[in-house]
């Protein structure tokens, strides 16, 4: 009688987990989606203390920890939070290996990491940018977001020069092959796939400036330009449009 007891007890009790860890994440989601980082890791870290394997979770943890490095001056604490987002994405990974957004976090988190990093560590994060954004895409091929990536890295990536190139050189012997012809490729999969997110257009258009071709980078940055803004770094991309379209006149 009494083991029944016990047991009868411990399933109640799972059960208000399930239930207050159900609410926390809904809870979360809703600041989440207004962008407020912060306030949704009120609730999202509670919940990760009630169930700390929930992959979904950890994903949607490491992206407040991203979002809130838009609004710390230093890059010490900058840095901190990046970090701290790329460690959750990772063991979102760890836990979900076969799905496609754990790995999709990780490009993200070092790619806002990337620019507060010495070169070394630099080019490191840009071979696993590239391979985590890889697999995102094969797991998921319908995910726009990891095309855009892909597309991001290879602009990026054929950019690069000087002392950047000649430390990637000593150290890995090469980098791997970027273009902005590849970039176009994987933007254009990205519009055709998501063609209501602006950075796609924006981002398409920046790499045919890099390329010369005024009159589609013109043409795409003004697209993205004209389209509202729907995710959080969609303000700070068309900043960036307007900074190229000055190059062009």
């Amino acid at each position: 009688m009494k083991t029944t007891l016990t047991i009868a007890a411990a399933i109640l009790m799972a059960g208000h987990a399930f239930g207050d860890f159900a609410e926390l994440v809904k809870q979360g989601d809703g600041y989440d989606a207004q962008f407020k980082p912060e306030a949704a890791l009120q609730y999202y870290l509670p919940a990760e203390k009630l169930n700390p394997n929930d992959a979904s979770l950890l994903v949607k943890i490491a992206r407040q920890y991203v979002y809130r490095m838009a609004d710390l001056s230093g890059k010490a604490d900058q840095l901190k939070s990046g970090r701290t987002a790329l460690a959750y994405a990772e063991r979102a990974v760890k836990l979900a290996p076969k799905e496609s957004d754990p790995h999709l976090a990780v490009a993200i988190c070092l790619g806002k990491l990337s620019p507060l990093l010495g070169n070394k560590e630099s080019i490191e994060a840009s071979y696993k940018i590239k391979s985590e954004a890889e697999t995102a895409a094969k797991l998921n091929p319908k995910d726009d977001f990891a095309w855009h990536l892909l597309g991001r890295w290879n602009q990026e990536l054929a950019q690069i020069g000087g002392m950047t190139r000649a430390v990637a050189m000593i150290v890995y012997g090469a980098l791997p092959s970027a273009s902005y012809d590849e970039a176009v490729k994987c933007f254009q999969k990205a519009i055709a796939l998501n063609p209501n997110r602006l950075i796609h257009y924006v981002e398409l258009g920046r790499t045919y400036a890099l390329m010369g071709r005024k009159t589609e980078a013109k043409q795409f940055i003004e697209k993205g330009l004209a389209m509202t803004n729907r995710d959080q770094d969609d303000q700070g991309t068309k900043e960036r449009g307007r900074k190229t379209l000055q190059t062009l006149d």
